[in-house]
């Protein structure tokens, strides 16, 4: 098995992480992460947004977010244990990730309100 490659803090950059969390199934997965009080393993991202992800692609979303920084990865057995670097990248770059997924927040609420608008305009179109 290869290696897990882990940037230093300060081989880090804002391109990077913009990048990586440019992809919505990327940010949503970092999003769960950062707000999670421990390790998780990557099965738990199977579903995304009512979205199923493959294990395939799954390995390549973590593989981004662990090469931008952004994540550290464990092997444990056959599990892969994945934790945020926030506090990490928060003294590189302060408020940078706080903005990022503040913003993340404000536009997944607003796709459930469209969700929830085009669901009422379906039923009444319907009846």
């Amino acid at each position: 098995m290869r290696p897990l490659i882990h940037p230093a803090i300060e081989d880090i950059t804002v391109e990077g992480i913009l990048h990586a969390l440019s992809d919505p199934v990327r940010v949503a997965i970092y999003a769960q992460l950062a707000g999670a009080d421990c390790a998780t393993i990557c099965s738990n991202f199977l579903q995304i947004s009512d979205r199923s992800i493959p294990k395939s692609t799954l390995s390549q979303h973590f593989r981004a977010l662990r090469e931008a920084g952004l994540v550290r990865s464990e092997r444990q057995g056959v599990e892969m244990h994945n934790t945020s670097r926030c506090k990490e990248v928060e003294q590189r770059f302060p408020g940078l990730l706080p903005a990022i997924l503040h913003a993340h927040g404000v536009q997944a609420a607003g796709r459930g309100r469209g969700a929830k608008r085009k669901a009422a305009a379906r039923k009444t179109k319907s009846g």
